[in-house]
């Protein structure tokens, strides 16, 4: 039997409204607005396509957007000084460097100048580390979109055997720790994974980072098991024609899987909507 197909469009469209109505209480009771500040270096087009979208989801939900574009060569210290500036603003209540940077700065030293009360990209070390011990964290977006996806199937995710292919500081790592934390058993698996199709077949659910297009057969996956496919590449088609997958092929998962996001349409709307959530959630911490 075909898997139900996880819609994050529509799951993220009803987060958002939750957002907005929690955006309009901390207005009401406490006259704050959420304010997020996106600093964009250079001119990526993927970058500008993404810097819009955050701005436009982040006006609609009531919240301020400031934009900082800059030129590709801006220096580093510029940069920092208009970080540190941010820092101070009272009206910044989160702040998103938009990755990846012009090679000439030092990506590691920009996310560490965030405060780590206004980071909700999750990724300055304070917030990795208070992520991993089990503390109050200001989590990364991608990771806590792929939560909400698999407890939109399964509310409780406890006692699965979660394995995560893919093993980076944005997604990988962070991923483990999030559903250590709703009391999965957590494999990380990656390219020099031994036997991975067999690692990748014993989990409940399996989330798919690594980056690789359609890596993940249907061959693969455990029947019933719920598929999160974070991954998103254009390919062609045999006519020449681009196409966007993922790194799951998936008509061959569809047929195994319980569940299973698309691409496009799975994982990359809760990333946007899990930004603003955590822009909420810094505006509502008192500091």
């Amino acid at each position: 039997m075909a898997a139900t197909i996880i819609d994050g469009k529509a799951i993220a469209a009803a987060l958002r409204q939750q957002i907005a109505a929690g955006v309009d209480a901390l207005k009401r009771e406490r006259g704050v607005t959420p304010g997020l500040a996106v600093v964009l270096v250079g001119d990526d087009p993927a970058s500008q396509v993404y810097v819009r979208t955050k701005a436009k989801a982040t006006r609609e939900a009531g919240m301020l957007s400031i934009e900082h574009r800059l030129p590709a060569d801006t220096a580093e210290a510029a940069l920092l000084a208009l970080i540190a500036k941010l820092n101070g603003q009272s009206d910044v209540h989160g702040i998103l460097v938009q990755l990846p940077l012009p090679a000439h700065i030092d990506s590691a030293k920009v996310i560490e100048a965030i405060d780590p009360g206004k980071d909700v990209d999750g990724f300055h070390p304070v917030n990795v580390g208070r992520l991993a011990s089990g503390a109050r964290a200001i989590a990364p977006c991608t990771p806590t979109g792929c939560v909400l996806l698999a407890k939109s199937v399964r509310p409780d995710l406890t006692g699965l055997e979660a394995v995560i292919v893919g093993r980076s500081n944005i997604v990988g790592k962070p991923m483990a720790q999030l559903l250590l934390a709703e009391n999965c058993t957590v494999t990380i698996a990656h390219s020099r994974t031994r036997e991975l199709a067999a690692v990748v077949r014993r989990g409940d659910l399996v989330v798919a980072a690594a980056g690789r297009a359609e890596l993940v057969r249907g061959s693969w996956i455990k029947p019933g098991a719920i598929v999160i496919d974070v991954g998103i590449q254009r390919v062609a088609r045999p006519d020449g024609s681009p196409h966007l997958v993922g790194d799951v092929a998936f008509s061959e998962a569809a047929q195994v899987a319980g569940a299973i996001t698309p691409v496009p349409g799975g994982v990359g709307p809760m990333t946007v909507a899990c930004l603003l959530r955590n822009t909420l959630q810094a505006a509502g911490t008192p500091r």
